[in-house]
């Protein structure tokens, strides 16, 4: 039997299968901007051309991207199917909002139960912080600021899932989901009360996951989203039947 030698990784492998780890870990994030060249190859103990063979080779698989005098950024690599154009489209057509809760019903049930058992104290503390900055924000009664801090709660507990693959799913659709947070957020707070019902449900999933209980996780998570479905449902009957109304009533005076 004749045994192959075995040859050290490459210097700029060993950088790519760095950085790609920290991709996939969602630790360098869509968007993130690396630090310059010389202070990235100080960091990595390397040198400069073998991180600037390494840099070459992310580009080359779409991770990474290089802008003209303004540095190398990750790449969105979700982006492509979840467009800008999509996002509107989806926005635009108020019917689309359901088919947004639907997908959220399932991700997000999956998220808090996986991150009930698999959660570190790192990302309890960051839970923390989330859930607190949602609480001073709800109490502002402010539909956009409340949509942005909602969503990152959201994509804390999903990071806290530690499934990288449902973790850039849901970052992929971070956009869409923070619209559709605004719009449900827009309709609920019509009625008095549901802004408290919100909130105490997204204490409920926070204790759960904090507690580590996934059941309960879980639970928390469908009881949330089945509310605000079902009452978004209700008020769009409402809508229809006013709807309805006024124009009987125009045609009465036309």
């Amino acid at each position: 039997m004749t045994f192959e030698s075995i040859k050290p990784a490459k210097i700029s492998d060993s950088i790519v299968s760095q950085i790609e780890q920290l991709i996939l870990e969602g630790i360098l994030k869509p968007g993130d901007k690396l630090p310059a060249e010389r202070e990235l190859a100080q960091q990595l103990n390397v040198s400069r051309p073998s991180l600037r063979e390494a840099l070459l080779k992310l580009e080359a698989k779409g991770l990474l991207q290089t802008r003209r005098g303004g540095g190398t950024y990750v790449v969105d690599a979700v982006a492509p199917t979840l467009t800008e154009p999509l996002v509107h489209l989806l926005k635009n057509h108020p019917e689309a909002t359901f088919d947004i809760l639907e997908l959220r019903h399932a991700l997000e049930e999956v998220a808090a139960y996986f991150a009930a058992i698999r959660s570190t104290a790192a990302d309890r503390e960051i839970l923390q912080y989330r859930f607190g900055a949602l609480a001073t924000v709800h109490q502002e009664h402010d539909p956009m600021r409340d949509a942005e801090a909602d969503a990152e709660f959201h994509l804390a507990i999903t990071d806290a899932s530690h499934n990288v693959a449902l973790m850039h799913v849901m970052r992929g659709l971070f956009n869409l989901l923070r619209s559709s947070i605004f719009c449900s957020l827009e309709k609920l707070h019509i009625q008095a009360g549901n802004y408290e019902i919100v909130h105490e449900h997204h204490k409920q999933i926070f204790n759960a996951v904090m507690e580590r209980n996934p059941e309960m996780a879980r639970q928390a998570a469908h009881l949330h989203l089945a509310f605000v479905e079902k009452t978004l449902h209700e008020l769009d009957k409402e809508d229809t039947r006013e709807e309805r109304s006024q124009r009987r009533l125009q045609q009465l005076f036309d």
